[in-house]
């Protein structure tokens, strides 16, 4: 910690209210605090009324120097631009510094990384143990209906709606979506809540809980991600394994909806995308389906 961070105290708690009543998610709490504590220790001591734009982006600079990706380096640059909205807001301070700093471009049109559905098939087979049921059912959500890490960290028992059977999520930009819980899906599930452990708070809402007796984490969710991956390549050379992630299993549930004809906007509204650029990212993935459809021409050259 460093000796001028106590200097920040009052903006680093009034930071926190702003967050917790704009609704922001206690993860994200968590990374933007550490964020801003980081920019802070940057500035030695300098009050937040003398920052100018070139301490940010000196600060970002020395960001990317540490080899960051830009999707790091502009998530830094979110919580540093919240810091000061927030203080503006609650007149702390007159202007935000941070504004008008442009983001990093990051490639949009990377294609994503994610399974077929026999690999899918065979990394769900690769989830074992003593909270298998627990497990399985948090890796089902996100590869059949595609549920973020942090969607699966907010369940509560009260979303799951079993004659229906639909699903309510809590998303990103505080919006809920209501998703139809597949048949072959939902005995998976109930078993997950049948074997549900016990809570050690009497009133915990969880819906899946941790061998500590609290709301699984975002980070257990990936460790058991990470666990079951390692275990599904362990066959495959370290040269030729892939970086999967947690977050892979969504990009696996938005590829099968496209592959199968699902229209962009049904796919945008089951992911809880709140534009459909984001969610055009997927239509790259059907280049194999180009490939299939134009080597199946029957092309008849001139002699």
């Amino acid at each position: 910690m460093n000796d001028s961070e106590p200097d920040y105290e009052e903006e680093l708690e009034a930071f926190l209210i702003w967050m917790k009543d704009a609704g922001f998610t206690p993860y994200t709490q968590k990374s933007y605090l550490a964020d801003v504590r980081e920019f802070l220790g940057s500035l030695n001591g300098k009050s937040l009324e003398n920052v100018k734009k070139l301490h940010i982006i000196s600060y970002l600079t020395s960001v990317r120097e540490r080899g960051v990706s830009d999707a790091t380096r502009n998530r830094k640059h979110a919580s540093v631009n919240c810091l000061f909205k927030a203080l503006m807001e609650l007149e702390l301070l007159a202007a935000n510094p941070a504004a008008g700093i442009k983001k990093s471009k990051t490639e949009k049109n990377r294609e994503p990384v994610y399974l077929e559905e026999h690999e899918l098939q065979r990394f769900l087979s690769a989830v074992e143990g003593k909270y298998r049921s627990r497990n399985l059912a948090v890796f089902l959500l996100m590869s059949y209906m595609g549920l973020r890490v942090g969607e699966v960290h907010t369940l509560n028992l009260s979303d799951y709606n079993a004659e229906r059977p639909t699903l309510r999520v809590f998303g990103k930009g505080r919006k809920w979506r209501n998703i139809p819980v597949p048949a072959e899906l939902a005995p998976f599930l109930e078993q997950a809540l049948s074997e549900r452990l016990e809570p050690w708070r009497s009133k915990e809402e969880a819906m899946f809980i941790s061998q500590k007796g609290r709301r699984l984490s975002i980070r257990g969710i990936q460790g058991i991600a990470a666990d079951t991956f390692g275990r599904y390549q362990a066959e495959v050379p370290a040269a030729r394994r892939r970086p999967y992630s947690s977050h892979k299993l969504r990009h696996s549930f938005a590829t099968m909806l496209l592959r199968k004809g699902a229209d962009l906007r049904t796919v945008q509204e089951l992911l809880g995308h709140s534009s459909i650029q984001t969610t055009t990212v997927y239509t790259h993935i059907t280049s194999r389906e180009k490939e299939e459809a134009m080597a199946r021409l029957q092309i008849s050259m001139p002699k």
